[in-house]
């Protein structure tokens, strides 16, 4: 199996290339992006601005695949809302990948969609049929609904099977954003402020290897999990107080916390239900939030400045 990987310099890409590559996989990159962290996937990335449907057609003859993970997405939640354009920016990279499939007879699409999708409710923990529309909170969440709707059209047009994944605050490795886990070992590697968006949020972190162990498991596993949505997230939630305090504690820090109100947009309480990728994928995350974050502030210290 050829695999096609979008995104390929982020975050989630990276270490899905580098795992699949140490399984001997046959794996091209996509990204408009170089990657900064590993070289061996920088080597199999064609660099492509997704946006522009013809010169991802123009680069066909080179990304011919079985399978495409399309991981490529402006995913910053406020950002987003301070800047919709780039939520249009994820509707024409959804299309114009799915329009790659369907032109050149790829018959596998695996898409990262968010939690974001849940929006706010009362829910104690999320299960896969519990996404509205309704609850769409921002434009990035926007995005990623209305992506998912495409994939389930071009699965009933044209026959392109799929697996949607309901990602979770993935965090590790590979990762020098304003995202609120390496921000704030960054922020605390200075001694600096940390500053929490809400009083009581309370999120699902999800350690990057096991994202990605979901990912290869629904590869690996395609055709009997083909054509449904997947939670893909630890089970357990974790304020963002408690984040904070660890990142401090671990690294003996003497940084401050504040509180200041949750940003427009923002999700403040998710809690995935994991059954049904356990059930259908084999899906069974090994990295508690504790045991995540202390692997996270080594990673953080060895390979960042």
């Amino acid at each position: 199996m050829k695999i096609l990987v979008t995104g390929s310099s982020g975050t989630i890409g990276t270490r899905l290339c580098e795992r699949l590559l140490e399984r001997g996989e046959d794996v091209i990159g996509v990204d408009w992006e170089p990657n900064k962290w590993q070289p061996r996937v920088e080597a199999i990335t064609t660099h492509i601005d997704l946006r522009d449907e013809h010169a991802l057609q123009a680069a066909a003859d080179k990304l011919q695949a079985d399978v495409i993970v399309h991981l490529a997405a402006n995913a910053r939640v406020y950002e987003l809302v301070e800047h919709p354009d780039r939520a249009r920016d994820n509707f024409l990279t959804i299309f114009n990948t799915l329009e790659f499939a369907r032109k050149n007879c790829i018959k596998g699409f695996l898409f990262a969609s968010s939690r974001e999708c849940y929006g706010n409710s009362s829910a104690t923990h999320y299960t896969e049929d519990m996404a509205r529309m309704e609850n769409c909170e921002s434009p990035y969440t926007a995005s990623k609904i209305a992506g998912e709707a495409l994939v389930e059209a071009y699965t009933r047009c044209y026959g392109i099977d799929h697996v949607i994944f309901r990602f979770s605050n993935v965090y590790g490795m590979y990762d020098d954003s304003v995202r609120v886990v390496p921000n704030f070992i960054r922020l605390a590697r200075k001694n600096e402020p940390l500053v929490i968006f809400g009083k009581d949020k309370c999120l699902d972190f999800t350690f990057i290897d096991d994202a990605v162990t979901g990912i290869i498991a629904t590869i690996d596993r395609f055709d009997a999990s083909k054509n449904d949505t997947y939670n893909i997230a630890f089970g357990e939630g974790t304020t963002l107080t408690h984040l904070a305090k660890r990142v401090i504690e671990i690294l003996n820090s003497s940084s401050t916390l504040s509180i200041e109100s949750s940003r427009t947009g923002e999700v403040i309480r998710y809690v995935a239900d994991i059954a049904k990728a356990k059930k259908m994928l084999g899906y069974d995350p090994k990295i508690s939030f504790d045991e995540g974050i202390e692997k996270s502030v080594e990673w953080y210290a060895k390979n960042m400045n």
